[in-house]
C-alpha cells in the first residue's frame, strides 16, 4: 500500500509539474482578447471528449460581481470585480492570483459608489485590465483609470476621466478595455473632440484626444490598412478610424444602434481587408471593406446582415465563415455568417448567450448558464465534442485558455479547468 500511494504521488507531482510547465511556456494573455486580441489561442493538445461531469476542476473560490476577463502572466491571474455583499457594494477591486491555487496574491480596492450607476444588468466593473511591462491598466466602472505596479499593486498614478476630461457617465459602468499602441495606452474617453485619448503609460499625461462618435462601450482595436496603422473605435452612432499619432478621425461609417450599445469588439481580417462589426437591437452585422492610399481611407460596405446580432459575445472567423452567439431580447442562435456575401449558413439553439474561444481547430463554448462546451464548426453546421454545466450564476465573461488550463468566472465564483 505504502509503494502504491508513493506511485500515486509521484504521478500527481509529475502531471502537475507538466500542467506548470505549459502554462510557464504558454503565451502570456496580457490584455482583452488574448495575445492577438481576436479570441484565437494557440493552444494544441485539448482533449475532443469528457467525462459525464465535464471536465477536471483543478480549483475554486468566491470572486464576486462584475464582467472583467482574467489576464495572465508569470504564473499570476489578474482581473476586477465588486464584492459580494447582503447589499451591493460601495467598492472594487484589482486583484493579483496565484494561477496554481486562486489565492490571493494582492488587492488594491478603490471607491466605487453605486449612486446614478445603471447596474440593472448587472454591477461593474465590466472592463479587462491591461499589461505592460511591470504596470497593470485598469479601469473602475465610474471612469477611474488607473496604473498599478502588477508585481505589488501599488498605484502609480490615476484618472477620473469624469473630473479631468468632462467625460459623460457613468450611465451603466465603464466597460472599455485599453490598448497598447506602441508606448501609448490608448482608452475611450468620451465626448465631443475626444472620443479616444492616448495616455503616456509612466505618467499618465494625456498626449493626445480626438474623434467625435458617440460613446460605446467596445473596445478599442489595432488594424493596418495598406500599410497605415489606425485604431477601430466602434461608436454608438458609428464606427471611425483613428490616427494614432493624433486622435484625428481617418474615416467613420454609420452603425447607429438604440441606446448606443455596440458592446462587441470588431474584428479586422488583413487577408481580405474586412473588418466585421455587430450589434444587437435591431441593427446586426456589416462587413466593411477598407483600403487606403496616399493618407485617404475608402470604405465600402460590403453587405449588412440584419439577423445575425452579437449583443455581448465574441466573434471568431474561421476562413470564410464567422461565428458569433446572436441575440438580444429573445432567445440566442449560435450563428454562422459567410464573410463573402453576408449569407447566414446556419443558426443553432444549442446554448443560451455564449462566449467563445479558437484553440486547436475547436470552438470553446461557455454560454450565460455556464455551460461549457468543445466543438467543431463549419460552414455545414455545428458539432458539439462535449458539454457539460460548470457554473451555477450567470456568466457574461469571455473564458481564458493557457496552455491547456480554462480560467472562467461568474458573478460570483472564479475557477480553473483542466481541457487536456
Amino acid at each position: 500500500m505504502r509503494m502504491i500511494k508513493r506511485v500515486v504521488l509521484a504521478v500527481v507531482m509529475v502531471i502537475t509539474a507538466v500542467s506548470l510547465s505549459a502554462q510557464t511556456t504558454a503565451p502570456a494573455w496580457t490584455q482583452f482578447g488574448g495575445p492577438t486580441r481576436d479570441f484565437v489561442v494557440p493552444s494544441t493538445g485539448l482533449a475532443s471528449t469528457w467525462p459525464a461531469t465535464g471536465p477536471k476542476r483543478l480549483w475554486t473560490r468566491p470572486l464576486g460581481e462584475g464582467h472583467s476577463s482574467i489576464l495572465f502572466e508569470n504564473g499570476r491571474l489578474y482581473t476586477q470585480y465588486r464584492p459580494l455583499a447582503t447589499r451591493r457594494s460601495e467598492e472594487e477591486v484589482v486583484v493579483a492570483l496565484d494561477a496554481s491555487t486562486g489565492k490571493t496574491i494582492w488587492e488594491y480596492r478603490y471607491a466605487s459608489p453605486t449612486a446614478g450607476v445603471d447596474f440593472s444588468q448587472g454591477a461593474g466593473p465590466h472592463a479587462t485590465p491591461l499589461i505592460v511591462g511591470n504596470r497593470l491598466f485598469a479601469v473602475g466602472s465610474r471612469r477611474d483609470f488607473f496604473a498599478l505596479d502588477k508585481v505589488t499593486g501599488k498605484v502609480l498614478w490615476r484618472h477620473d476621466l469624469i473630473k479631468d476630461f468632462g467625460a459623460p457617465g457613468p450611465n451603466r459602468g465603464m466597460a472599455n478595455s485599453p490598448l497598447l499602441f506602441n508606448d501609448t495606452i490608448v482608452l475611450p474617453i468620451g465626448g465631443r473632440g475626444q472620443a479616444l485619448g492616448g495616455f503616456n503609460p509612466e505618467t499618465g499625461a494625456l498626449l493626445w484626444k480626438g474623434g467625435s462618435v458617440e460613446y460605446a462601450p467596445a473596445s478599442p482595436i489595432t488594424i493596418d490598412v495598406d500599410g497605415q496603422k489606425q485604431i477601430v473605435l466602434f461608436g454608438g452612432d458609428r464606427i471611425a478610424g483613428i490616427n494614432p499619432a493624433n486622435g484625428s478621425e481617418l474615416w467613420t461609417h454609420p452603425h447607429k444602434t438604440d441606446w448606443g450599445l455596440n458592446i462587441s469588439t470588431p474584428l479586422w481580417t488583413p487577408s481580405d481587408h474586412l473588418l466585421l462589426l455587430s450589434s444587437a437591437y435591431g441593427v446586426g452585422t456589416r462587413a466593411l471593406e477598407l483600403h487606403q492610399a496616399g493618407g485617404k481611407t475608402t470604405v465600402k460596405e460590403r453587405w449588412a446582415a440584419p439577423r445575425a446580432r452579437s449583443h455581448i459575445g465574441t466573434i471568431i472567423r474561421i476562413g470564410d465563415t464567422a461565428y458569433l452567439s446572436s441575440g438580444d431580447f429573445g432567445p440566442a442562435f449560435l450563428t454562422a455568417i459567410n464573410t463573402t456575401t453576408g449569407a447566414l449558413a446556419w443558426q443553432d439553439r444549442a446554448f443560451a448567450r455564449a462566449q467563445m474561444l479558437y484553440a486547436d481547430n475547436k470552438l470553446i463554448i461557455l454560454d450565460e448558464d455556464g455551460t461549457l462546451a468543445i466543438a467543431t464548426v463549419s460552414a455545414q453546421g455545428l458539432k458539439v465534442l462535449a458539454r457539460a454545466s460548470i457554473l451555477e450564476h450567470l456568466s457574461w465573461t469571455p473564458p481564458t485558455l493557457i496552455g491547456k488550463t480554462l480560467y472562467v468566472r461568474d458573478r460570483r465564483v472564479i475557477a480553473a479547468y483542466d481541457l487536456s
